[in-house]
């Protein structure tokens, strides 16, 4: 299962960790989205995850993936590190036996381990994520992939949040980006963060937000989620950056997987049925349903298009934007 050509490098990383140029037994991991070969292998009765970057261009580097992922190894949020090459492309973690993680566990665990990830020393800025976002728009307005009666409203309301959302650099934090449930393991007792690919300087309100998508269902449950990441009540201000930045990642999921969906051939259905938002991510909780298909994809983006559509409308969204907007003007 390991290529040919990584063979030898393997070996060498094995003996430099390990001391031996061997292993006990190999599973190939097949879930997530990431073009990496990722391995469980047993290493002198030791589970370890070895990965293997395959790509050989310049996108492909791994050495700002393994400076975040050593950083979070080191303030104890993310796995063990055994061996990390970026010449050969090769790493080697300890392996985390996931358990099953309730989710009212996880609205008190994960707002503490992002509060701790966001006060790591400042990962490389990569992006502009909300220009990233708008570049999405973009793209998606010019394929023109649905009816513009559909989207038309969509955009003109998530235009005004655009024009108000800040840049505000004491809110540029260490950020993975990407903490959907693959990204996060739950050994039963402590969480861990993996898959560090995503990772740079960031929002502090877009990993909130995405983890949130899975762990908060109401107004009291976001208050509490706050709380324990700000270590008080969340003022006002906060809940609304909050609410905003849900926006923009409604938009982010919802334009990003259309067009990649669009690219791979896959017809999209404008009178598709959609999902509950909340059933839908309690299914990818579980494991049930996995994103690596164009169809659960697909479904993914209309659920975002859902709630972001239903959202914009509401007297929250509009109660944000100006709370946001005078903050600033204010300042």
């Amino acid at each position: 299962m390991i290529p040919e050509t990584k063979r030898t490098a393997v070996a060498q990383a094995l003996q430099e960790a390990f001391g031996v140029s061997g292993y006990e037994d190999l599973r190939h991991i097949t879930t997530g989205l990431s073009s990496a070969l990722i391995f469980r292998i047993v290493v002198r009765g030791r589970p370890c995850l070895l990965r293997i970057v395959t790509r050989e261009d310049e996108p492909g580097d791994p050495t700002h993936y393994f400076a975040c992922m050593k950083v979070a190894a080191d303030a104890g949020i993310g796995p063990r590190i055994w061996y990390a090459s970026a010449e050969t492309r090769i790493s080697i973690t300890d392996f985390i036996e996931a358990q099953p993680f309730p989710l009212q566990e996880a609205r008190i665990k994960m707002p503490a381990l992002i509060r701790q990830l966001h006060s790591l020393p400042p990962f490389p800025a990569r992006i502009n994520y909300l220009a990233f976002v708008n570049g999405l728009v973009k793209k998606f307005q010019h394929k023109q992939l649905l009816p513009e009666g559909m989207t038309s409203e969509l955009f003109r309301l998530y235009a005004k949040l655009a024009d108000v959302y800040p840049h505000t650099p004491q809110d540029q934090v260490a950020s993975h980006n990407d903490l959907k449930p693959e990204n996060f393991l739950f050994d039963g007792d402590r969480v861990w963060m993996v898959d560090w690919e995503g990772a740079f300087l960031n929002d502090r309100y877009v990993d909130l937000g995405v983890v949130a998508n899975f762990v908060v269902r109401n107004n009291e449950e976001e208050g509490a989620y706050l709380s324990i990441y700000f270590g008080e009540e969340a003022r006002e201000y906060q809940r609304a950056r909050f609410f905003l930045m849900r926006q923009v990642l409604h938009m982010a999921y919802f334009t990003l997987l259309m067009l990649l969906v669009s690219a791979a051939g896959t017809p999209i259905d404008p009178d598709t049925a959609v999902p509950d938002f909340s059933v839908f991510h309690d299914r990818i909780w579980s494991g049930e349903i996995s994103l690596a298909g164009n169809d659960a994809r697909l479904q993914y983006a209309w659920v975002h298009m859902e709630q972001l559509s239903r959202n914009l409308r509401s007297n929250r969204f509009n109660e944000a934007l100006e709370i946001v907007s005078r903050a600033h003007v204010t300042n």
